[in-house]
């Protein structure tokens, strides 16, 4: 009777608490957003080689000068990653209502790991770009997931703050990268960089195969999606019960196949169709990608820009510097001022339209000024409160659908803000630089974009908006039963555990 007992009581408290699963997510966020900064950095994409009129002429380095590209093919280079997380992010934001995330966050991961090797061997502009491609399928298998589960795990007065410290990874990461890449490429090669970060995503990719299932607010567990799959089945093989014994084992096969996937199609479809009739996400996200448009151009060509115009003999190390600093205190900030006067869509647009129009006043002057000092002044503020609206931005995606739609939502947004946003802006800034051949104006020109964005989501506050994190799934497999099962996993062990202590 003991050792029965013992079989059926609650197992101990977890290793894994919310606390940790948000150190791993930020930590693979920072790994990718690092590959991002290094690629960027002078030490790692150089320049070409060139020719003065009195005939001195001075080796390239780097990618860009061992390729031989020209701005348009640089900045081609920075934005290939797009089309593996076009690709992958509806699939991995799909197949996370039947499969365990961290598996498809583990075969996501690896695919990451394998491309930065691949970077490094590169010979050409086509392989490299063919890794690049891939890189983004480890940010599609994650990207979609992490939000949703730090948004189910965190204390209900810190969720923005949260959301806040994982976001902050992101122009830590670029900064870093700059520093990272600028360090590895000068003193040794530009492809030991690459090396690098793929030994530190390593440990994370083998991480998504063994840790333990963790489950999502709006989906049904794991045990009544085995048996739904069963009756499926089930149901199939009874349909095809009257096919003749010979032909029956390839028409039932195919029949199965071509049901799952109609299936899944068109339950994509059914999300995706009510995802964009949803005004408060489209709103944000118009604005999101105006933004991520002068983000993207700015993390790219930034150093560039600073060493043309001011002269900048170190600037991965001066730009890196700025943006670990202000990415950290501006996301953070963001995240805690959204929590303070309270956690709401029309809260969340007031902030961030505030924060990108001022942000955008103080970066379209610096770069006005001569003065390098006044323009590192200037723009440091700027980028404070440009960084501040990292969370909030986040916090509408997540909370304006419904629990069983947030890892689409995230998503497609991230898809969109990078299709439409960071990686047109990168060669399309080069197309113009090439054109007009001037950092400075190109950079004001550039930093004007902010004002819009800021525009847009001033529009936002005065649509109505309902916050649906609190709404149940509509899901047709999530049976009564399964929706009053639906807190996320580290909550259940918690009240497990608190269930048990209070036996008697």
């Amino acid at each position: 009777m003991e050792s029965s007992s013992a079989d059926l009581s609650p197992s101990k408290p977890s290793w894994f608490t919310p606390e940790r699963l948000l150190v791993i997510f930020c930590a693979i966020n920072l790994i990718n957003y690092v590959d991002r900064g290094a690629i960027a950095s002078n030490g790692v994409n150089g320049s070409r080689g060139s020719c003065s009129k009195s005939g001195t002429c001075t080796s390239g380095r780097g990618i860009q000068g061992d390729f031989n590209l020209n701005d348009f093919e640089d900045g081609v280079l920075s934005s290939a990653f797009m089309v593996g997380l076009l690709v992958a992010c509806p699939i991995f934001a799909s197949l996370a209502k039947r499969a365990n995330p961290f598996r498809l966050i583990g075969v996501g991961l690896s695919v990451w790991t394998v491309a930065v090797v691949g970077c490094g061997f590169s010979i050409n502009f086509w392989s490299i770009t063919i890794c690049r491609m891939l890189v983004g399928v480890g940010e599609a298998s994650f990207i979609s997931l992490a939000a949703p589960f730090i948004d189910d795990n965190a204390p209900v007065a810190k969720k923005t703050l949260w959301l806040g410290m994982f976001y902050m990874f992101i122009p830590t990461g670029y900064a870093a990268g700059y520093v990272y890449g600028g360090l590895v490429g000068d003193h040794f090669s530009w492809r030991y960089a690459f090396f690098g970060e793929a030994v530190l995503m390593l440990p994370f990719a083998i991480l998504g195969f063994v840790i333990k299932p963790l489950q999502l607010k709006g989906f049904s567990p794991a045990e009544s999606k085995k048996a739904l799959t069963s009756m499926e089945i089930a149901s199939l093989e009874v349909q095809d019960s009257d096919v003749s014994v010979v032909k029956g084992s390839m028409k039932s096969s195919k029949s199965k196949c071509a049901f799952v996937d109609l299936k899944e199609v068109s339950r994509f479809m059914k999300d995706l169709k009510v995802l964009l009739l949803e005004k408060v996400f489209v709103v944000n996200v118009i604005g999101y990608i105006t933004y991520n448009f002068v983000l993207g151009a700015y993390s790219y060509w930034g150093p560039k820009a600073g060493y043309s115009i001011y002269n900048m003999t170190n600037a991965d190390m001066i730009f890196g510097g700025i943006t670990i600093f202000c990415g950290i205190v501006g996301t953070l900030a963001g995240g805690y001022a959204l929590d303070s006067i309270n956690s709401t869509i029309p809260n969340a647009f007031k902030l961030l339209s505030a924060a990108t129009f001022v942000g955008a006043v103080f970066c379209f002057s610096a770069f006005c000024f001569k003065s390098m000092y006044v323009f590192l002044a200037l723009f440091a503020i700027g980028e404070l409160f440009v960084f501040a609206t990292q969370a909030p931005v986040n916090y509408i995606c997540l909370h304006c659908v419904k629990p069983s739609l947030r890892p689409l939502s995230m998503a497609m947004s991230t898809v969109a803000i990078h299709l439409f946003g960071d990686v047109p802006s990168s060669p399309l800034v080069g197309v113009l630089q090439d054109q007009i051949n001037s950092w400075r104006k190109t950079a004001l020109i550039l930093t004007s974009i902010l004002f819009p964005a800021a525009a847009i989501w001033f529009i936002g506050i005065f649509m109505h908006s309902v916050d649906r994190f609190n709404e149940e799934s509509e899901h047709p497999e999530v049976t009564t039963t399964d929706i009053s099962d639906t807190a996320p996993l580290l909550d259940r062990k918690a009240a497990g555990t608190t269930e048990t202590s209070a036996e008697p």
